[in-house]
């Protein structure tokens, strides 16, 4: 059975390419769209993309519709279906572009890989993830034991994403130097440390208390005084293997080298959290507990767009619509307190409220507004 097209395998690359290079997709992102089209060239039993007719896009479309997740067993994800779909969308608008192809394919004709308006909606809908509370990072970093150096440094690694809001693959690659307990800061360089978006950017330890502050401040000397690590090192040193005097492998140490993914930052997370008798939180959830304090302590505009700043967001507007949604519990607290604030008349209106409370509504929408 034929497993490629020659003239499709030139046009993939030019396209990835063409991705890569102009669009400035990452790698990454542009591997999922090279899985798409070749799921979309084995649904068409490799035919040239020249070839292209709109019936193929509905009949792949049904197909995904039929196919299941082959690590759950379950049926694809709605954002899975939607995300391969757009890509291919992409790909054939890019084509019928393209010399030779323009004759046989139209540009409307990638509209057929359009899923339903239904299907989109659901795939794109906001579902509320518990966010840990403080208290209960807390209660995980009690938890954990911090007598051997991979302990220790799974302790740290957790403090540290609590303590500064940064993203896990930036976790994975942050060097000793990186981080500056003196100044209670950490230097997100993009040169060495995989950031968002490649920026670089200072974070300030947030206020979340001396205790998991401590767990980092110890960490960084452990690995200095006791491991001679220098600037250059990595801060979160994955773990050495080799063979002990049974002649099985175990730990024997801490390797001089990085993590070249986040894979093992969650690993780590999923382990605490579930040691401690929580759900797994994943490492990006601490930052919208960051965000759900900073909605508490901050009393000005000012406040919060430097609490916001710090997360890594140019934009206020960041932090309030993708990580300060109101939890469905935290909603019916505040409207308990408005409840409790005035009284219900027999014809629904609303009692007069006390000055406090006017003023605390007038500080909240200060502080959305910023």
């Amino acid at each position: 059975m034929r497993k490629h097209h020659p003239k499709n395998e030139r046009m993939k690359r030019r396209y990835l390419t063409y991705l890569e290079e102009a669009k400035r997709m990452s790698r990454k992102s542009t591997d999922q769209v090279a899985a798409a089209i070749a799921q979309f060239e084995l649904s068409t039993g490799y035919r040239d993309f020249a070839r292209f007719h709109v019936e193929q896009a509905r009949r792949f479309k049904r197909e995904l519709d039929t196919q299941t997740n082959p690590k759950t067993g379950k049926p694809l994800a709605h954002a899975t279906i939607r995300s391969r779909l757009l890509a291919l969308k992409a790909f054939f608008q890019w084509l019928a572009d393209q010399p030779g192809y323009r004759s046989g394919i139209r540009y409307a004709d990638a509209e057929y890989f359009n899923p339903s308006a239904n299907d989109s909606r659901i795939a794109t809908a906001r579902r509320e993830r518990p966010v840990p509370t403080l208290d209960q990072v807390r209660q995980v970093l009690a938890n954990m034991k911090a007598e051997t150096p991979y302990e220790k440094r799974d302790r740290a690694l957790i403090a540290l994403a609590q303590l500064s809001g940064v993203r896990d693959d930036a976790l994975a690659s942050l060097s000793l130097g990186h981080v500056d307990v003196a100044l209670r800061t950490v230097f997100q360089d993009a040169r060495t440390v995989r950031t968002k978006n490649r920026k670089t950017m200072k974070t300030w330890f947030f206020p979340v208390g001396d205790e998991i502050e401590n767990i980092v401040v110890d960490w960084v000397s452990y690995l200095a005084k006791k491991h001679h690590f220098g600037p250059d090192d990595p801060l979160f040193p994955p773990t050495q293997i080799a063979r002990n005097a049974e002649g099985t492998f175990a730990p024997a140490g801490l390797r001089r080298t990085h993590w070249k993914n986040a894979d093992a930052v969650r690993r780590i997370f999923r382990q605490a959290f579930e040691g401690a008798g929580l759900p797994y939180s994943y490492p990006h959830l601490l930052r919208k507990t960051l965000t759900q304090l900073g909605e508490r302590v901050c009393r000005t505009p000012e406040q919060f767009k430097a609490w916001s700043q710090n997360l890594g967001h140019e934009q206020v507007l960041t932090s309030f619509t993708s990580y300060g949604k109101v939890s469905n519990q935290r909603q019916g607290e505040i409207l308990g307190a408005l409840r409790g604030a005035g009284s219900i008349s027999g014809n629904g209106s609303v009692g007069p409220l006390d000055a406090e409370t006017i003023q605390r509504v007038l500080d909240h929408l200060k502080r959305t507004a910023a």
